[in-house]
């Protein structure tokens, strides 16, 4: 996409569009244009401005604190990495088993974590732009819009993810940055009156979820041109699954599909993982860019998240989910970006019904919670990885403990990292479509949010931004002399501003 001219001809004159920070994601980002004498894109580009170093925070902390400490990485996932912190350090303490009630509330815990997200996302972060469109005033296009104009919709929202909450905080101990994971099991389990109270609200909880995926099939159903259009691009896919073909979300082994569906990686151990990512790095963003080593940096890329699983997994092991998931894909794979919103609401389905599974299993009330350590042996190193599907994708933890019990070496890969290529061509597609480089106005704004929006983008693994952030968009040509530009106040309201 970059425009690099040969040294016998001069440079094109470019113009650069900032649109700087990304509004109804997690974190900050911005995006840039480059546009040319013919208002051509020769370059569109998501900026990752933060940075936040957890991985030398960690480095040098004991090992029991880490999965507690990684959890301040996010206030809207903090389960995932809780567990695939703490999944990491037992590998490397040598735990080969915990018993089976920490298994059982580790998985009803991140279950209820997958639900609760994926509501937050859908019904506040998104569905302004699907129910209203994108061009909607922005003073509408949010989820104060959507409670006026659909109450019903976004009371499901509010109230799906309370339970999801609520399930977090009897299998954690609080709602958000819990404690309940700890090496080797969990410190508690639920009471049977908290488990008897979530069984009773799940035959609606389950019911609010089937409404979800028939909202999003009848979104899809009024302009399924536009739908399978917008911001799509061939990619390759990449999860882990159970080691029979099923979607796991909580363990498994690693696999990779490419664009028609063909097996690139299968039944790898997340153990090995290093031996099958590289992390590429480029200048203008502090956010890597995984891609399969077998394939090289230009064609190894791909996705992950809920539609990346809807294609890996050879099926959902719950009837009703898998059953919207065969009707998803019907006609083969789907490619299109916006996809990733039906996609997100049938896996949460699937959570709904794996946590009615959970929920009726004896061993969540009642029996040991811990396996015994072992001790460490002098200088011994001791390495461990823990992979976890996290709601926005596959979450990899790896650390190296040192025989005094402190953590040495730490690397993590979040969810939104393996999406990061996946996202700049998306934004590339939709700003190919959509920009006339004449005019900035906000439709062209949203439109190209709307694209980063769709992966559920963790930019600094922080907390969604709600409601509508600053923003300012300038058109300035090559030498920085200024040509145009829109403002979007804090309050909504939206400004040209004059030369």
């Amino acid at each position: 996409m970059d425009a690099t001219p040969t040294p016998a001809e001069p440079a094109p004159t470019l113009r650069r569009v900032a649109i700087d920070p990304l509004s109804r994601v997690e974190g900050h980002g911005k995006v840039t244009l480059l546009l040319d004498e013919h208002d051509r894109v020769r370059q569109a580009r998501l900026h990752i401005v933060e940075f936040r170093g957890f991985e030398r925070f960690i480095v040098g902390r004991p090992y029991w604190e880490v999965p507690v400490m990684v959890q301040r990485l996010c206030g809207i996932c903090p389960v995932s990495h809780h567990l695939a912190a703490t999944k990491a350090i037992e590998v490397a303490l040598g735990v080969a088993d915990v018993p089976p009630t920490a298994r059982a509330v580790r998985r009803l815990m991140h279950y209820g974590q997958i639900l609760q997200s994926h509501a937050l996302h859908f019904f506040h972060l998104a569905s302004p732009d699907l129910l209203f469109g994108f061009d909607e005033p922005v003073g509408r296009r949010n989820i104060v819009g959507v409670a006026a104009a659909h109450p019903e919709i976004a009371r499901q929202g509010v109230l799906l993810r309370k339970y999801g909450q609520e399930v977090i905080r009897v299998t954690a101990g609080k709602r958000v940055h819990g404690t309940g994971c700890v090496p080797g099991g969990v410190n508690r389990h639920p009471t049977l009156e908290e488990r008897d109270a979530l069984l009773g609200q799940l035959p609606q909880v389950i019911d609010w979820c089937e409404r979800a995926v028939e909202l999003a099939v009848t979104l899809h159903a009024q302009d399924p041109a536009f739908y399978d259009g917008f911001g799509a691009l061939r990619s390759s896919w990449m999860s882990i699954v159970r080691p029979d073909g099923a979607l796991d979300l909580y363990d498994g082994v690693l696999r990779a599909r490419d664009a028609d569906g063909r097996l690139l990686l299968d039944g790898e151990d997340v153990q090995g993982y290093l031996g099958l990512i590289e992390e590429a790095v480029e200048p203008w963003s502090y956010m890597k860019f995984p891609y399969l080593r077998a394939l090289g940096r230009d064609a190894g890329w791909y996705r992950v998240g809920p539609l990346a699983r809807m294609h890996t997994a050879d099926r959902l092991p719950t009837p009703r989910a898998e059953a919207r998931r065969q009707g998803f894909l019907v006609d083969g794979p789907v490619h299109a970006t916006l996809g990733y919103h039906r996609a997100r609401m049938i896996e949460m389905l699937h959570a709904a019904e794996m946590i009615g599974e959970l929920l009726g299993d004896e061993a969540l009330v009642g029996g040991a919670l811990v396996a015994p350590v072992p001790p460490a042996a002098r200088g011994a190193r001791r390495q461990g990885v823990g992979v976890i599907e996290a709601p926005r994708g596959t979450l990899i933890h790896d650390y190296e403990i040192g025989d005094d019990d402190l953590v040495t070496r730490c690397n993590l890969i979040v969810s939104t990292t393996h999406n990061n290529h996946a996202m700049n061509e998306s934004v590339r597609a939709v700003a190919h479509r959509y920009f006339d480089g004449r005019s900035v106005d906000p439709g062209l704004l949203n439109r190209i949010e709307v694209a980063v929006r769709a992966y559920d983008p963790c930019l600094s693994c922080a907390t969604h931004a709600l409601g509508a952030m600053p923003l300012r968009v300038d058109v300035v040509d090559a030498g920085g002399a200024f040509r145009d530009a829109v403002v979007r106040h804090g309050d909504g309201r939206l400004e040209r501003v004059a030369r």
